[in-house]
């Protein structure tokens, strides 16, 4: 693996096309005929419905009908049907954790770089490395080598990685009601700093009730920490400087620029410019006048929809940057106990390679939800109801354009990989094989305070100096420690 991933280093930036994207509701219902008791069952006859979990909204009222209409079509074309289950954006990291740890059955999860390795390591998922060539061959010939290469684990493939986006792009979006009502000067906007002014005058004209920076527990502020490479730990207060050539590995959250950023966010906490139950809301009111996210050109057609603005205006602030974590920042990986990994696959075979049922997950029910305007490349969307986020589930290059996005949207995605900078670190991924419990124990501590950190809630001079030394007494030098040594072993 580290002879591949040295070449991946060098190739990605000119190479790789797209993998990620960054990220409100109740937990999921199910679509009827599934069950819980297996790890995936019969629903009818020999057709099997497989349980697939991944992340999104609250689930509308048209759900089941929905996802009936796509197992109609699915037990046709493949013979399997979909039983999909939706952790909301709050709860997901534990809702997630909670299954693996369990062992509950599921045959398809949705995954990230934050969590991959670690489940990984617990034996959550399966080897699908023979099975792709063999049961799935326009898969694996649809995804470049370097992209599935940039989901490999001690040189062996466990997901399906979402081939679209893989560098990190961020923006700032705001809505352009309040760009034109405060004359707020767009490009001049380069900095979280920046941003405190703009925030100001909307507080002040729009009163006391009303939070420029709203904010919740599964959207806190998007990309905070995009200046460091995680190096796939998905562990935020450990990580090398993105630009940094020495790639020294560093305590994050007691870097100067991360602290003084941690420090505007609390002053903006106090002053009401972000809601006061920011570290404890489970999901994104609608409307939110501005936010942060990983995204890509275009991205706003459908932002407008479901947040029921009219002009959404967007600010590209970071990037585009490759990582290796950001190459597994979507991922659907197949359970290691799963009945039917094979029938998984293929179903994840034609999610990416079919258009009509591509587009029937991203947007809902084909009449209701959405409609098509240019047969299958083109749709126009009727509700902002639908849940699944669509960087969850395949591909974009067989997902229709939104109608009002720039027909070449998908063009301008590729183009804007081609202009990717590489991080120091790219090609590498840290081996946690032997840190399993300090990984874990570093995680639970983290998971325990980043809520009220990342929302501005707690005062970063007295909340990063007990955060550290609980990860310090969790094993955060031992990791820091071990991924030292893998990085001069790696780039010797």
């Amino acid at each position: 693996m580290k002879r591949y991933m040295k070449v991946l280093s060098v190739m990605c930036a000119a190479l790789l096309l797209l993998t990620s994207l960054s990220a409100c509701g109740n937990s999921s219902t199910s679509s009827e005929g599934s069950q819980t008791d297996t790890n995936s069952t019969a629903d009818s006859g020999d057709i099997p419905t497989l349980v697939w979990w991944t992340i999104g909204g609250q689930v509308p009222a048209n759900f089941d009908k929905a996802i009936a209409a796509m197992n109609e079509y699915t037990a046709e074309k493949i013979g399997v049907k979909i039983d999909i289950k939706v952790a909301n954006w709050g709860e997901w990291d534990t809702k997630i954790n909670t299954i693996v740890n369990t062992g509950e059955p599921f045959d398809i999860m949705f995954t990230n770089n934050t969590k991959y390795s670690q489940q990984v390591s617990m034996g959550a998922f399966a080897d699908i490395t023979d099975l792709i060539q063999s049961d799935a061959p326009d898969l694996h010939k649809l995804i470049p080598e370097q992209v599935w290469d940039g989901t490999k684990i001690d040189g062996k493939i466990y997901s399906v990685p979402t081939y679209k986006d893989s560098a990190v792009t961020q923006y700032w979006v705001f809505d352009d009601k309040y760009v034109q009502k405060y004359n707020i000067d767009l490009n001049s906007i380069k900095t979280l700093q920046d941003l405190d002014k703009p925030f100001r005058d909307m507080k002040a004209g729009e009163g006391r009730g009303f939070y420029p920076l709203p904010l919740n527990q599964g959207d806190a502020f998007s990309g905070f920490f995009n200046n460091y490479d995680d190096l796939t730990l998905g562990l935020q207060p450990i990580g090398v400087k993105a630009d940094d050539a020495s790639r020294k590995v560093v305590s994050v959250l007691e870097q100067p620029d991360v602290m003084n950023n941690l420090k505007t966010l609390h002053q903006w906490y106090k002053d009401g410019i972000i809601n006061p139950d920011a570290p404890t809301k489970g999901e994104a009111d609608k409307a939110r006048p501005f936010f942060s996210a990983q995204a890509f050109p275009g991205a706003e057609a459908n932002w407008q929809i479901t947040e029921g603005v009219e002009k959404y205006d967007m600010v590209q602030n970071y990037g585009p940057l490759y990582t290796t974590s950001s190459i597994q920042g979507s991922l659907n990986a197949i359970s290691a106990n799963s009945k039917y990994k094979k029938e998984a696959l293929k179903y994840l075979q034609l999610v990416n390679t079919d258009p009509k049922l591509r587009n029937m997950l991203a947007f809902g029910e084909l009449g209701s939800d959405y409609v098509n305007v240019d047969g299958e490349k083109v749709i126009e969307r009727k509700t902002d109801t639908w849940p699944l986020a669509a960087y969850t589930q395949g591909t974009f290059f067989n997902l229709a354009v939104t109608k009002g996005a720039p027909e070449d949207q998908w063009e301008q995605v590729r183009k804007l990989n081609e202009q990717a900078t590489s991080s120091s670190c790219l090609g590498f991924a840290l081996d946690i094989g032997d840190l399993s419990t300090e990984v874990a124990n570093t995680k639970a501590v983290w998971d325990k305070y980043r809520y009220e950190l990342t929302t501005g809630a707690s005062d970063p001079e007295v909340m990063v100096p007990k955060i550290v030394s609980e990860l310090k007494a969790a094993g955060m030098d031992k990791i820091m420690q071990a991924a030292e040594e893998q990085i001069k072993a790696y780039f010797k």
